[in-house]
């Protein structure tokens, strides 16, 4: 399974690791992810995401109905 959110469609960055000598090879920066389970009372039904912790503070804001109607807007979720 990839590193992306499934909400926001957050996924990894490119940057450089910089030494001291200023050598600069490539890393990356992958998004802040965790897997937790939702409670849709609508659906009745609980569901398993993978999102970033952005996205949860998001979800604690608006309510979890709200980012999913906005996910499904944006494309990033086909349930």
């Amino acid at each position: 399974m990839s590193r992306v959110c499934e909400l926001t469609g957050k996924k990894a960055m490119v940057g450089n690791n910089v030494s001291h000598a200023m050598n600069k090879t490539k890393r990356k920066f992958n998004a802040n992810l965790v897997k937790k389970r939702f409670y849709i009372p609508e659906e009745d039904k609980w569901i398993t995401l993978k999102v970033s912790t952005s996205a949860l503070k998001t979800i604690n804001k608006k309510g979890i109905s709200a980012v999913l109607k906005e996910a499904r807007e944006n494309g990033f979720l086909n349930k």
